[in-house]
């Protein structure tokens, strides 16, 4: 058995619009572990026991690169790819939403899209999609119509917040800390 950690790219930040409006945080990519028995290192409150069941055989390993940021004003983040091992695959972040309220929602994912200034009352993306257990992230923050700021993408442990006029945007949801790399690192916190 092997253990795991597959983590997928996270993705991109929307774009407001071109003198006023936010747009949302990415979602972080989709996070997955596993330790395997005879492991001790510590996890994340995510992993699962027991890791991957793995033969003498050559195992492709996939790692998504993370999406792309709106273009142009007003438009939506790219998501992220999927990484994959073995049987595991992590979902792409959704991207962030953008200011434009009528084709600016936030995309789904790993971890969902934070929503934009101006999004709509459906402009979050959300997390865990496709579903899986335990959940691979969380929802995209918002939405909130006021302020001119974007809320904050999904993480792996807690959702985006939803921006806070006239504070500022809201910050993303929280990675996880895992040691399978000999220390202590987070790994999938939202944009």
């Amino acid at each position: 058995k092997a253990s795991y950690l597959v983590v997928a790219g996270g993705g991109g930040g929307g774009l407001g619009k071109a003198n006023n409006g936010g747009g949302g945080g990415g979602g972080a990519g989709g996070f997955r572990e596993s330790r395997q028995d005879i492991d001790s290192y510590s996890v994340s409150p995510r992993a699962t026991a027991g890791g991957l069941a793995i033969t003498t055989q050559t195992y492709p390993i996939t790692v998504g690169a993370g999406g792309a940021g709106g273009s142009s004003p007003s438009t939506k983040g790219s998501s992220g790819s999927n990484s994959v091992f073995g049987t595991i695959t992590s979902t792409g972040g959704g991207g962030g939403g953008s200011s434009d309220g009528t084709n600016g929602a936030a995309l789904s994912g790993g971890s969902g899209g934070g929503a934009g200034s101006d999004g709509g009352p459906n402009a979050k993306g959300s997390g865990n999609t496709p579903p899986v257990t335990p959940s691979q992230g969380s929802d995209g923050g918002g939405p909130n119509n006021s302020g001119g700021h974007g809320s904050g993408g999904g993480g792996v442990l807690n959702a985006g917040a939803t921006n806070n006029p006239p504070n500022g945007g809201g910050p993303g949801g929280d990675g996880a800390l895992t040691s399978i790399s000999a220390s202590s690192t987070a790994y999938g916190g939202g944009g």
